[in-house]
């Protein structure tokens, strides 16, 4: 699988390549199973005390730096919320041109938690493409895993199946490849508009674990397509 990554990312020797812009839960989970599929993880934050942390507290393959500097994964995950992502990829500009940016943003409306808030007809990760620069391939996964789960690496006792959604096949074959090396099932389930629907859906699994009415859900439901 290692090999099979490097092809993707047109490497032949291990560099950095991952990058991750955040440094909560969410951040910890992706690196966790991306360390465990042999990747190497930047963990890159606003806060460099924190991501120091959040590095040493996963391990030897892992580097820290603020978000001050220019990312040097071959993929970039955007474990931030909605609107910190756009200011980000706003930010970065052509310093992510040739990425593939990896969009697990829920753009819920946190204040009412009733809606979300892009307009009908687009999602976030449409906002932010719009937003990266020529060259790099936004892709949508991990929005439907909740971060608790994922350093597990499943749910229930199953591996977690991860939703991805992108237009370029080079880019959603890496991340599908990160996905599978990290013990998860890949499900690519067609191009970038596919994320309105698996942000819609996952604002409702989002208020289910809210519900007391569902007094097992504790945000570490998984979603599982079976057969």
């Amino acid at each position: 699988m290692k090999n099979f990554l490097a092809r993707i990312l047109g490497k032949k020797t291990p560099m950095t390549n991952m990058t991750i812009i955040g440094n909560g839960n969410m951040a910890r989970g992706i690196a966790t199973r991306a360390l465990a599929g042999g990747l190497t993880v930047e963990i890159l934050g606003q806060d460099p005390i924190k991501a120091q942390e959040l590095a040493a507290e996963l391990g030897a393959r892992v580097t820290s730096g603020t978000t001050a500097a220019a990312p040097q994964g071959d993929i970039v995950v955007l474990a931030v919320p909605f609107d910190a992502a756009k200011s980000i990829v706003s930010t970065y500009g052509e310093a992510l041109a040739g990425k593939t940016i990896v969009d697990i943003t829920n753009p819920v409306n946190f204040e009412t938690f009733d809606s979300l808030v892009v307009e009908p007809g687009t999602s976030a990760a449409e906002e932010i493409a719009q937003l990266a620069p020529s060259g790099s391939h936004v892709v949508k996964a991990f929005n439907t895993t909740f971060a608790g789960t994922l350093v597990a690496g499943e749910s229930g006792g199953k591996p977690l199946d991860v939703f991805i959604a992108g237009d370029d096949d080079a880019a959603t074959a890496a991340v599908s490849g990160l996905v599978s090396a990290g013990g998860m099932r890949p499900l690519v389930v067609g191009p970038l508009k596919r994320a309105r629907e698996l942000e819609g859906f996952q604002f409702v699994l989002m208020t289910m674990q809210a519900n007391p009415a569902f007094e097992d859900f504790n945000w570490d439901t998984g979603l599982l397509v079976t057969k």
